[in-house]
């Protein structure tokens, strides 16, 4: 009997124990996980102008942000390396997957033999025409060069032609969206503290190290090195902390829209279309514009693709009420995860849309862009034109 009593009080324990434990796991998978990766390393130096060193302001600034973020307990962190060492830009992501990480933020310095350019520039995954835009993407996968049996590993892909990633850069555009909302919120923050954004939006380029992160993923180019006053800035403690708490603020606002922060707030989405290189055309609304809200009842019978207008995102139920929408009428709505989303008119003529889109930017709604769907499921507007 005596054994018997001594086994269940082992029992109990060990039921405590595993209780426990599931309560502590149950909370880590439900906080919000980042990993962060600070550009080259070791042999790899990146740009080097002035004394300035790419390599070693890139980890100050991850090291920074890091610690903001690991104060917030709701935030893990991980890192693709916190010391001085090189690793190959497939593992980086790699590091990402296995952290099945929320969002990857990879941190660079820019530089360019004009010493007088300056500013920031943060890209999201994806293909274009736009020569700066692949000579960016050229120079930092060049880094693969620096690793072993690098010819094998990346086979097919010529880091001097960005444009061999094409063919696998297409099934990874449902992170697009996600992907260029981050970015817009990272420029957002660095346009508070006065910063030049070069190109005026988020850009698109075939980055290696983006592309192999299978979920949300950003690159920022935190500023110029090349330029004496922004490169002495991205080199100081002051700078950093600065940049370091721009990128935190804006990965905070990120979490707390798509994954909920307890709090009740309206807020704008950020434009699918502020990415610069694809934006499409629009028609700047006219002060005949009310006579054309007619054209907002298109029908769609004839396709299966129609375009809508998203015009913000809530974490409020609104009643779709054209009085709740600065007197937009053909208001439509959708939930995703705690996020109310709020749309404008439906068409299946993409030229239409466009005017849709100006109605909406002329009532108020600068951030509102275009979105489509086929068969009731969202696609890219890329996929939808063709």
């Amino acid at each position: 009997m005596k054994l018997i009593h001594t086994n269940s009080n082992t029992l109990k324990r060990l039921l405590f124990l595993t209780f426990f434990i599931s309560n502590l796991c149950f909370g880590q998978i439900n906080n919000f996980k980042v990993t962060l990766d600070a550009g080259h390393g070791a042999h790899d130096f990146g740009a080097t102008y002035n004394g300035h060193v790419e390599k070693n302001i890139a980890l100050a600034i991850v090291l920074k942000v890091g610690k903001l973020l690991e104060a917030n307990s709701k935030v893990d962190v991980t890192y693709t390396r916190k010391t001085d060492v090189f690793i190959d830009l497939v593992e980086r992501a790699n590091i990402a997957n296995r952290a099945n990480a929320n969002i990857f933020v990879s941190i660079h310095c820019n530089a360019s033999r004009n010493t007088s350019a300056d500013g920031t520039e943060t890209y999201v995954m994806g293909m274009n025409k736009i020569a700066s835009n692949l000579e960016a993407a050229k120079k930092e996968n060049s880094v693969i060069t620096l690793e072993k049996d690098y010819k094998r590993k990346y086979e097919g892909f010529d880091p001097n032609s960005p444009e061999t990633m094409i063919g696998m850069t297409l099934m990874q555009e449902e992170y697009l969206g996600n992907s260029i909302s981050l970015a817009s919120k990272v420029e957002n923050e660095f346009e508070k503290l006065g910063k030049k954004i070069r190109g005026g939006g988020v850009k698109q380029a075939p980055f290696m190290v983006l592309h192999k992160a299978y979920m949300t993923r950003i690159l920022i180019e935190t500023g110029f090195i090349s330029n004496n006053t922004e490169g002495n800035t991205l080199d100081s403690e002051e700078g950093q902390n600065e940049i370091a708490k721009a990128i935190t603020d804006a990965i905070i606002s990120y979490k707390n829209e798509y994954y909920g922060n307890g709090t009740v707030e309206t807020y704008e989405a950020r434009p699918e279309t502020k990415v610069i290189e694809k934006t499409p055309e629009t028609t700047p609304a006219k002060s005949s514009a009310p006579a054309e809200t007619k054209n907002t009842t298109t029908k769609t019978s004839d396709t299966n693709v129609i375009f809508k207008v998203q015009l913000s995102a809530s974490s409020k139920k609104v009643a779709l009420e054209s009085k709740n929408f600065k007197g937009l009428n053909t208001i439509s709505m959708e939930k995703s995860g705690n996020v109310y989303k709020y749309m404008y008119g439906e068409t299946s003529d993409y030229n239409q849309s466009k005017v849709l889109l100006s109605q909406a930017k002329a009532k108020g709604y600068s951030s509102a862009f275009l979105i489509a769907f086929k068969n009731g499921k969202k696609i890219s507007i890329q996929e939808a034109i063709k």
